[in-house]
């Protein structure tokens, strides 16, 4: 008899004591959930009235891909963007390459190494991570934008003018994107400057 009382108590015993541990696991995985852009917000950049008010919207599109659910990676992009700021930028690298380790479906971390490899001009690397990108959030305006930067680099105009109306097709009011497609677009039809 005693053991069926001590088996009965024996899990409310254990409950209680790693209770506090069950909570906060509750508590981090509930944090887990990434903070990605809506349709909404789509919708109201590509209708946005003024290039201010895109330019707002924007900012928070970027704001939501900067947010990744985790605190960790979160923490380690924010030191990837310091040190690409002051032109660290092979220690931001390093930042993003550990990011990448972790979260491989995280789009912003593969966006932002595909810049630093883009200031290098070291193009194979840079196709393919904004390719990642781009398979991640096929919505990424910024790295349709660096596609078309560094397609007119390596001198693909017609295939740069593509991804510069990718990009508009996402953000009309993408004052880089708009500026390229009207200087491409006048090239291509034999009008160039």
């Amino acid at each position: 008899m005693r053991t069926g009382v001590a088996a009965a108590r024996y899990p409310a015993i254990l409950i209680g004591m790693f209770k506090p541990l069950i909570l906060a696991s509750l508590v981090l995985l509930a944090g887990q959930a990434i903070a990605a852009p809506s349709d909404e917000m789509f919708e109201k950049l590509q209708n946005a009235p003024s290039e201010s008010e895109a330019n707002d919207i924007a900012q928070d599109i970027w704001a939501s891909w900067m947010e990744s659910g985790s605190a960790t990676i979160d923490m380690i992009m924010e030191r990837a963007v310091d040190a690409q700021t002051v032109g660290d930028y092979e220690t931001a690298r390093a930042f993003y390459d550990r990011v990448i380790m972790i979260d491989p479906e995280y789009a912003e971390a593969w966006n932002r190494r595909a810049g630093l490899f883009l200031i290098d001009e070291n193009f194979p690397e840079a196709l393919r991570d904004i390719n990642e990108a781009l398979r991640i959030e096929p919505r990424h305006f910024g790295a349709w934008a660096g596609l078309g930067i560094m397609l007119e680099t390596m001198g693909a105009e017609d295939e740069a003018l593509d991804a510069y109306r990718e990009a508009l097709k996402i953000y009309p009011l993408m004052t880089q994107a708009m500026q390229a497609e009207k200087r491409l677009s006048k090239a291509a039809e034999g009008q160039g400057l």
